[in-house]
């Protein structure tokens, strides 16, 4: 098996030798090498057990498994918040070995980052800096890395960068994706060469590229979107962009049409009788054609908790059904800590 030291060494040659590079001096590999080490030494696995009564173990399971990176210079952990999601117990795993309780700090479901601490002192891991994807060209080679058990450094590249709208209520003005993809990629940081951390993994994609052809990757969420929010998820546990209206759906976008693939158990849609293949034609009057569409439109309101009127095609039938969206963290069990 590979040492950590030779994948350093296969990365930095990449990286110094990689797109990007020729219209500058890249820094000598051993440099490259170094701050590359830094960043790995700051990765570390994140180990859940969530509640018995956690509503997201429908989807996600209790037992749950991700890595997660120090950015804080007191031990403060990112990761991906789905990991986090209704914790009753949380344990970090060092490079070393070690395995400390932690505790969840805060939860943004805009960006879908999260934040932990560890409840005992690291001892000699130091944060990572944090990066820029602006800076980031495709087809520049960044480096993946996870932690805990069986924690390795990958090399991978950047395909693209361009807004993402997840299945799950969730959408972002920009994603990084990459390629091949990191199997283990929940949580796990990416990291330019200089050692900076520029995204944390969120899912497994086919479609990296974003033009239908077939090209297995990775959708990591920038690290641009937590800089703007990261004192206000420390003082708070969220943020005021993750208040807002869930109609507690899955949808996928297929030629032009938003359709309903599940229907969460007790949720407000399912309250008001949207069912799974529905085709969502309007919000409050409004056509509504892509993901993005649904969503901003959904969101575009003062009340989270206002009504919507919801126009559907279910069967051969066109309705309007009325929902009253709620908080989604008001549906979540609060882990200690946040």
């Amino acid at each position: 098996m590979r040492s950590i030291r030779s994948a350093f060494l296969v990365l930095a040659l990449a990286l110094a030798q990689g797109p990007g590079q020729a219209a500058t001096t890249p820094p000598p590999v051993q440099q490259i090498i170094d701050a590359l080490s830094r960043a790995h030494a700051a990765v570390v696995g994140v180990q859940v057990v969530a509640s018995e009564d956690a509503g997201s173990a429908e989807t996600l399971g209790r037992q749950r498994q991700g890595s997660g990176v120090v950015i804080g210079p007191d031990g403060l952990i990112l990761t991906i918040g789905y990991l986090m999601l209704e914790a009753e117990h949380i344990q970090v795993v060092t490079q070393d070995g070690r395995r400390l309780p932690a505790q969840a700090v805060a939860y943004d479901l805009a960006t879908g980052f999260g934040l932990l601490r560890p409840l005992l002192p690291l001892r000699g891991v130091g944060a990572v800096p944090l990066g820029s994807h602006p800076e980031l060209e495709p087809g520049m080679v960044l480096m993946a890395a996870t932690g805990g058990d069986g924690g390795d450094v990958a090399m991978t590249q950047l395909v693209g960068k361009r807004a993402f709208s997840g299945y799950w209520e969730y959408f972002i003005d920009t994603a990084l994706f990459t390629s091949p993809p990191v199997a283990n990629h929940s949580g796990a940081p990416l990291f330019n060469q200089k050692g900076e951390l520029v995204g944390i993994g969120s899912l497994f994609v086919m479609d990296a590229l974003g033009t239908g052809q077939r090209m297995p990757g990775n959708m990591f969420v920038p690290v641009d979107l937590l800089k703007p929010i990261l004192a206000e998820m420390q003082s708070t546990g969220s943020t005021r962009l993750s208040k807002r209206p869930w109609l507690g759906v899955n949808s996928v976008e297929q030629s032009g049409r938003v359709q309903v693939a599940r229907v969460g158990k007790a949720s407000p849609a399912s309250a008001a009788g949207l069912q799974p293949g529905d085709v969502v034609l309007a919000v409050d009057g409004t056509k509504v054609t892509t993901l993005e569409g649904f969503y901003k439109k959904l969101w575009d309101r003062a009340d989270a908790q206002a009504e919507v009127q919801l126009t559907v095609l279910q069967g051969a039938d066109v309705k309007t059904l009325t929902i009253k969206p709620v908080d989604r963290l008001s549906t979540l069990r609060k882990p200690k800590g946040i």
